[in-house]
């Protein structure tokens, strides 16, 4: 067995008439995010990391944005499909969602929750602003950076 990590990266703008999900949460928040299934980019993120740590190419390879069987899915259910490619298992993992708004603190406990039940593993959320600064400042989207340690077979 060997321990690897991955980094993962995702950025969704926001968008009129949609909901707003972060790590299987809905929130209740004036826009959602754009894209073609969910627009989880918590999720996003934690899945990239977890392809990463295990060899197995990115986010877009395995769920590309112009395959209508990911149109609308939720991206729970994209991470259970990368978790059933992975030849092992996750140990932890740690995510940071960069946004103005909304804040995540009063849904940070459920988030982690929800994902550490579909990974079997610890999952650490947290939250900061890009205080002000850039397009994340200007509250037209959210990113987040997540890094995941994976135990291979």
């Amino acid at each position: 067995m060997s321990a690897r990590v991955g980094i993962g990266y995702d950025v969704h703008p926001f968008a009129d008439r949609r909901r707003l999900v972060l790590g299987g949460v809905e929130i209740p928040h004036e826009r959602g995010l754009a894209g073609h299934s969910d627009a989880d980019v918590l999720t996003h993120a934690i899945i990239d990391a977890i392809l990463g740590a295990g060899g197995l190419g990115d986010l877009g390879t395995w769920f590309p944005p112009d395959e209508e069987q990911w149109r609308d899915a939720q991206s729970l259910d994209m991470l259970a499909v990368a978790l059933g490619n992975l030849s092992g298992h996750v140990l932890n993992v740690d995510a940071t969602l960069v946004c103005e708004a909304p804040r995540i603190g009063p849904h940070r406990a459920e988030m982690e929750r929800l994902l550490a039940q579909a990974l079997s593993a610890n999952v650490n959320v947290k939250a900061t602003t890009n205080e002000g600064l850039g397009w994340i400042g200007r509250g037209e989207g959210i990113a987040c950076v997540a890094v995941a340690m994976v135990e291979l077979d």
